[in-house]
């Protein structure tokens, strides 16, 4: 392809050796009855793409060569490019420079040619070495430009397409064996895989002949089964003959079952009349019993002159329970039950006047000894009180201690926090709290200490395990 339209012919010429050693355009001298007249214009050749190339890349490798005010002003930029990327971001301001500038062209002949050697003299004397590289040839010719550049350029055209021939006679003979040799990979591949697909089919022939048979015993048992089926239809119709049947026979039995509960209704009826009529009358008698028995009690506390005390039994222990026992039991022993049912404890607190003792650090260290004792005895407390919230009975909790504990807080109503002086424990201290206690009435001592639910069992009092008011905190 050209590189520019406008020819040099155009532009005045210099002097055939240029002041820095350029070569003058041998488009002057190439015919001297040319001279003092226009030439005649020619157009610019059309140069192979690989012959355009290796110019620009000629004028790229020696435009850092050339003086600055020798470079033209387009090109003053490119000439700072790196080598890699002067020819490839120059090449098209450095196709119109050589095209539009002869002189400029003439410098960079001079520097080309001055490394062209032997190559360089021939293509000057306008002849082209047979070994000598056809671009390379072509491309000096466009540069130098001696008698008949044009025809070298042509040959080296005609040489590079003739290369450029050869090479894609050589890619599709090189297609066409790939080709081949693929064609004759395919082949094989084709045998393997019929031989396979014989195989397979072989295989399916096969399964077929044996899905054929069971086929033939699938059918054979579907009609067998058809067979049991009818017969089981048969037996089913025969059975639900029988269950209506049976089941008309259960309604006639459920009917005479129904008249049997009415009569017995009618029957309890006049039972739960009759049984009314005699509770209205042990009921008038039991009144009348509890009416006397309690007018009695009032003439008696009469006539004993028996004044309200505002203290209880265990009020007196805990004033003087420094004292050391030595009294008697006050009561019998009969009244003591042998029993550790945790059941039996919301039993004994629905009796009248039920006093309850607990053995405190007994039931804590039991229930929740990883707390602090400070902790557990404002723990039990608190659900003690509880307990004397919802049953009314008096409640009295005893601690181990030489002397009051500091920072107890303020005990519940109905509860009483009692702790044993120096020198007494408080298993000693409950068995006083129940001495105390008169005939009759009934006393609770919670503790899992043996000694302790033997020593009160013997003046009559109930002792219950620590379990039984853990299970009965838990549950309040």
């Amino acid at each position: 392809m050209p590189l520019a339209e406008p020819h040099d012919d155009h532009l005045p010429q210099e002097d055939p050796v240029a002041r820095d050693g350029a070569v003058s355009d041998p488009h002057t001298s190439d015919d001297p009855a040319d001279s003092g007249a226009n030439p005649t214009i020619e157009p610019e050749p059309t140069l192979p793409e690989p012959v355009r190339q290796r110019i620009v890349a000629l004028t790229a490798a020696v435009l850092p060569s050339l003086p600055a005010d020798e470079v033209p002003v387009p090109l003053r930029r490119v000439a700072k490019f790196a080598p890699n990327r002067r020819a490839r971001l120059g090449a098209p301001a450095i196709a119109a420079q050589l095209t539009a500038d002869p002189l400029f062209r003439q410098r960079v002949t001079a520097r080309v040619l001055a490394d062209a050697g032997d190559l360089g003299a021939a293509v000057v004397e306008g002849t082209a070495p047979a070994a000598a590289d056809p671009v390379e040839v072509a491309a000096l010719a466009y540069l130098v430009r001696p008698r008949g550049w044009r025809e070298l350029i042509d040959a080296s055209g005609a040489a590079v397409r003739a290369e450029a021939d050869s090479a894609v006679v050589a890619e599709l003979v090189r297609e066409a064996e790939q080709r081949a040799t693929r064609a004759e990979h395919d082949r094989a591949v084709a045998r393997v895989e019929a031989d396979k697909l014989r195989d397979e089919l072989a295989r399916v022939r096969e399964e077929l002949g044996q899905l054929r048979e069971e086929s033939r015993q699938l059918a054979r048992t579907l009609r067998e089964t058809q067979a049991r089926e009818r017969k089981a239809s048969e037996l089913l119709a025969t059975e639900r003959g029988r269950a209506a049947r049976a089941s008309a026979d259960v309604d006639a039995e459920l009917r005479r079952a129904r008249a049997r509960l009415a009569e017995a209704e009618a029957a309890a009826g006049v039972a739960r009349a009759s049984a009314k009529e005699a509770r209205s009358v042990d009921d008038a008698r039991l009144w009348l019993l509890l009416e006397t028995i309690g007018q009695a009690a009032v003439g008696l506390r009469r006539e004993l002159a028996l004044d309200p005390v505002d203290k209880l039994p265990a009020d007196f222990v805990a004033d003087a329970f420094a004292e050391q026992p030595g009294s008697a039991p006050a009561g019998p022993a009969a009244r003591a039950r042998d029993t550790d049912d945790p059941a039996r404890l919301d039993q004994l607190l629905a009796l009248p006047r039920a006093h309850l003792v607990v053995d405190g650090y007994n039931v804590t260290k039991r229930g929740f000894g990883e707390m602090s004792l400070e902790q557990q005895r404002k723990r039990l407390i608190t659900g003690l009180g509880g307990i004397a919230a919802q049953t009314g009975d008096e409640v009295t909790v005893v601690f181990d201690g030489a002397e009051r504990m500091h920072g107890l807080p303020p005990a519940p109503r109905g509860v009483r926090v009692l702790f044993s002086r120096k020198g007494e424990t408080a298993d000693e201290l409950i068995r006083r709290l129940v001495r105390a206690e008169p005939a009759g009435r009934p006393v609770v001592v919670v503790s899992s200490d043996r000694e302790v639910a033997d020593g009160v069992r013997r003046h009559g009092a109930y002792p219950l395990g620590a379990d039984s008011l853990l299970r009965r905190l838990a549950r309040s």
